[in-house]
């Protein structure tokens, strides 16, 4: 069992950055693909990116390709996602995930989730 924290959330102007962190702790993460969701309210819960173990590989939903950055780090068991030319339709709960599949079709753990305020 994998446990997932995110740390990073906070408020943002339309246009402005954050930068979210997951620390992993228990099993090994680096046989898992890392990643992000997001669920907006009275939204489904939907991918966002995720990295492979190696992270060479990264894969974004369209609506956040050229504006994300997903990346991992191995030795520090971390995966981080720096949102920049942030809009109010990126506001949501932001949940770290471990699992397989690149667009992690099948999650093996969540983190709480971490809220994300857009304002315009």
């Amino acid at each position: 069992q994998v446990q997932l924290v995110e740390s990073g959330g906070g408020l943002a102007q339309a246009g402005g950055s954050l930068r979210l962190s997951c620390a992993a702790s228990g099993r090994a993460i680096t046989v898992y693909f890392m990643g992000w969701f997001r669920q907006a309210p009275g939204k489904e819960r939907e991918f966002v990116a995720s990295i492979n173990w190696g992270g060479k590989g990264t894969y974004y939903a369209d609506s956040v390709k050229g504006r994300f950055t997903i990346s991992r780090d191995n030795a520090e068991n971390t995966v981080d996602l720096q949102m920049n030319s942030l809009k109010p339709e990126d506001t949501a709960v932001y949940y770290c995930a471990t699992g397989l599949g690149n667009n992690l079709a099948t999650v093996t753990s969540w983190g709480r989730g971490t809220q994300v305020t857009v304002s315009s």
